[in-house]
Protein backbone atom coordinates (compact mmCIF):
# COMPACT_ATOMS: atom_id res chain seq x y z
CA UNK A 1 0.00 0.00 0.00
CA UNK A 2 1.57 3.52 -1.01
CA UNK A 3 1.59 6.40 0.43
CA UNK A 4 -0.56 9.06 -1.13
CA UNK A 5 -1.16 12.68 1.10
CA UNK A 6 -3.42 13.70 -1.74
CA UNK A 7 -5.67 10.46 -2.34
CA UNK A 8 -6.02 10.09 0.97
CA UNK A 9 -6.70 13.86 1.72
CA UNK A 10 -9.57 13.07 -0.69
CA UNK A 11 -10.96 10.17 0.79
CA UNK A 12 -10.98 11.29 4.18
CA UNK A 13 -12.95 15.17 2.80
CA UNK A 14 -15.39 11.89 0.77
CA UNK A 15 -16.01 10.50 4.38
CA UNK A 16 -16.43 13.83 6.05
CA UNK A 17 -19.07 15.42 3.52
CA UNK A 18 -20.53 11.60 3.74
CA UNK A 19 -20.65 11.95 7.94
CA UNK A 20 -22.16 15.81 7.28
CA UNK A 21 -25.03 14.33 5.51
CA UNK A 22 -26.76 12.89 8.94
CA UNK A 23 -27.71 16.96 9.73
CA UNK A 24 -25.96 16.37 13.38
CA UNK A 25 -23.98 19.61 13.99
CA UNK A 26 -21.45 18.07 16.13
CA UNK A 27 -21.03 15.70 13.25
CA UNK A 28 -20.56 18.56 11.21
CA UNK A 29 -18.45 20.32 12.78
CA UNK A 30 -16.01 16.87 13.00
CA UNK A 31 -16.92 16.36 9.21
CA UNK A 32 -15.67 19.89 8.39
CA UNK A 33 -12.38 19.83 10.80
CA UNK A 34 -11.52 16.15 9.28
CA UNK A 35 -11.44 17.83 5.72
CA UNK A 36 -9.32 20.46 7.10
CA UNK A 37 -6.75 18.34 8.78
CA UNK A 38 -6.98 16.07 5.36
CA UNK A 39 -5.91 19.00 3.43
CA UNK A 40 -3.22 19.91 5.70
CA UNK A 41 -1.55 16.42 5.96
CA UNK A 42 -1.76 16.75 2.28
CA UNK A 43 0.20 19.72 2.34
CA UNK A 44 2.68 18.88 5.38
CA UNK A 45 3.21 15.56 3.55
CA UNK A 46 4.15 17.14 -0.12
CA UNK A 47 6.05 19.50 1.51
CA UNK A 48 7.84 17.08 3.19
CA UNK A 49 8.71 15.51 0.07
CA UNK A 50 9.69 18.60 -1.35
CA UNK A 51 12.27 19.33 1.51
CA UNK A 52 13.70 15.49 1.16
CA UNK A 53 14.49 15.83 -2.39
CA UNK A 54 16.41 19.20 -1.67
CA UNK A 55 18.02 17.55 0.94
CA UNK A 56 19.22 14.69 -1.37
CA UNK A 57 20.23 17.50 -3.94
CA UNK A 58 22.30 19.61 -1.68
CA UNK A 59 23.84 16.47 -0.39
CA UNK A 60 24.67 15.46 -4.51
CA UNK A 61 25.59 18.78 -5.02
CA UNK A 62 28.09 18.89 -2.13
CA UNK A 63 29.99 15.82 -2.90
CA UNK A 64 30.61 17.24 -6.84
CA UNK A 65 31.96 20.32 -5.00
CA UNK A 66 34.41 18.00 -2.71
CA UNK A 67 34.87 15.45 -5.59
CA UNK A 68 36.33 19.37 -7.65
CA UNK A 69 37.69 20.05 -4.79
CA UNK A 70 40.27 17.03 -4.08
CA UNK A 71 41.14 16.91 -8.06
CA UNK A 72 42.25 20.69 -7.35
CA UNK A 73 44.26 19.32 -4.48
CA UNK A 74 45.46 16.58 -6.89
CA UNK A 75 46.69 18.83 -9.04
CA UNK A 76 47.92 21.30 -7.04
CA UNK A 77 50.41 18.32 -5.80
CA UNK A 78 51.28 17.50 -9.12
CA UNK A 79 52.26 20.39 -9.39
CA UNK A 80 54.29 20.99 -6.38
CA UNK A 81 56.49 17.92 -7.32
CA UNK A 82 57.45 19.55 -10.85
CA UNK A 83 57.93 22.66 -8.76
CA UNK A 84 60.41 20.65 -7.14
CA UNK A 85 62.19 19.61 -9.35
CA UNK A 86 62.28 22.27 -11.88
CA UNK A 87 63.81 24.00 -8.64
CA UNK A 88 66.39 21.37 -7.69
CA UNK A 89 67.52 21.05 -11.71
CA UNK A 90 67.82 24.81 -11.68
CA UNK A 91 69.98 24.42 -8.72
CA UNK A 92 72.17 22.10 -10.58
CA UNK A 93 73.13 25.15 -13.11
CA UNK A 94 73.78 24.22 -16.32
CA UNK A 95 72.47 25.65 -20.13
CA UNK A 96 68.85 24.74 -19.06
CA UNK A 97 68.43 26.73 -15.55
CA UNK A 98 66.99 29.85 -16.37
CA UNK A 99 64.59 28.06 -18.05
CA UNK A 100 64.56 25.67 -15.16
CA UNK A 101 64.34 28.40 -12.96
CA UNK A 102 61.48 29.85 -15.15
CA UNK A 103 59.53 26.53 -15.16
CA UNK A 104 59.40 26.38 -10.86
CA UNK A 105 58.41 30.02 -10.63
CA UNK A 106 55.05 29.07 -13.45
CA UNK A 107 54.09 25.77 -11.26
CA UNK A 108 54.69 28.04 -8.31
CA UNK A 109 52.32 30.62 -9.45
CA UNK A 110 50.04 27.94 -10.92
CA UNK A 111 49.83 26.55 -7.47
CA UNK A 112 48.67 29.52 -6.13
CA UNK A 113 45.60 29.94 -8.19
CA UNK A 114 45.38 26.27 -7.64
CA UNK A 115 45.44 26.44 -3.97
CA UNK A 116 42.34 29.24 -3.75
CA UNK A 117 40.65 27.27 -6.26
CA UNK A 118 40.43 24.16 -3.40
CA UNK A 119 39.28 26.13 -0.80
CA UNK A 120 36.28 27.69 -2.70
CA UNK A 121 35.53 24.72 -3.87
CA UNK A 122 35.84 23.43 -0.01
CA UNK A 123 33.54 26.50 1.26
CA UNK A 124 30.94 25.95 -1.57
CA UNK A 125 30.65 21.97 0.01
CA UNK A 126 31.07 23.23 3.14
CA UNK A 127 27.70 25.47 2.49
CA UNK A 128 25.84 22.76 0.39
CA UNK A 129 26.08 20.56 3.38
CA UNK A 130 24.47 23.24 5.94
CA UNK A 131 21.63 24.07 3.62
CA UNK A 132 21.41 20.43 3.15
CA UNK A 133 21.12 20.00 6.82
CA UNK A 134 18.62 23.07 6.84
CA UNK A 135 15.93 21.34 4.45
CA UNK A 136 16.57 17.27 6.44
CA UNK A 137 15.41 19.45 9.44
CA UNK A 138 12.55 20.68 7.89
CA UNK A 139 11.80 17.65 6.38
CA UNK A 140 11.95 15.68 9.69
CA UNK A 141 9.53 18.76 11.44
CA UNK A 142 7.37 17.97 8.24
CA UNK A 143 7.16 14.32 8.99
CA UNK A 144 5.73 15.69 12.73
CA UNK A 145 3.29 17.51 11.27
CA UNK A 146 2.31 15.44 8.98
CA UNK A 147 2.04 12.39 11.91
CA UNK A 148 -0.07 14.47 14.12
CA UNK A 149 -2.29 15.88 11.56
CA UNK A 150 -3.49 12.06 10.62
CA UNK A 151 -3.65 11.55 14.29
CA UNK A 152 -6.15 14.04 14.19
CA UNK A 153 -7.63 12.57 11.36
CA UNK A 154 -7.87 9.01 13.04
CA UNK A 155 -9.16 10.80 16.31
CA UNK A 156 -12.00 12.60 14.64
CA UNK A 157 -12.90 9.76 13.14
CA UNK A 158 -13.44 7.94 16.58
CA UNK A 159 -15.15 10.71 17.73
CA UNK A 160 -17.87 10.53 14.43
CA UNK A 161 -18.52 6.57 15.61
CA UNK A 162 -18.54 7.08 19.79
CA UNK A 163 -19.71 10.67 19.46
CA UNK A 164 -17.45 11.79 22.27
CA UNK A 165 -16.42 15.23 22.30
CA UNK A 166 -13.39 15.25 24.30
CA UNK A 167 -11.89 13.20 21.76
CA UNK A 168 -12.64 16.02 19.14
CA UNK A 169 -11.04 18.58 20.94
CA UNK A 170 -8.32 15.69 21.37
CA UNK A 171 -7.77 15.32 17.41
CA UNK A 172 -8.31 19.27 17.02
CA UNK A 173 -5.50 20.09 19.72
CA UNK A 174 -3.09 17.78 17.87
CA UNK A 175 -4.19 19.32 14.71
CA UNK A 176 -3.27 22.84 16.34
CA UNK A 177 0.21 21.11 17.41
CA UNK A 178 0.96 19.83 13.45
CA UNK A 179 0.37 22.99 12.47
CA UNK A 180 2.45 24.80 15.09
CA UNK A 181 5.12 22.06 13.56
CA UNK A 182 4.35 22.80 10.17
CA UNK A 183 5.16 26.74 10.36
CA UNK A 184 8.02 26.22 12.79
CA UNK A 185 9.65 24.10 9.84
CA UNK A 186 10.07 27.03 7.54
CA UNK A 187 10.32 29.77 10.59
CA UNK A 188 13.57 28.36 12.29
Amino acid sequence: MSHNPALEAHEHTEHAEHAAHENDPFISRIAISVAVLAVLAAVAGSLETVEGGRALSTTSEAVLSQDEATDTWNEFQADSIKKHLYTVAAQAGGAAADGNKKNAKEYGDTQKKLMKDAKDKEAERDDLLKESARHEDRHHWLTGAATLFEIGIAMSTVAIITRRHWLWFAATGFGVVGLVLLASAYVM
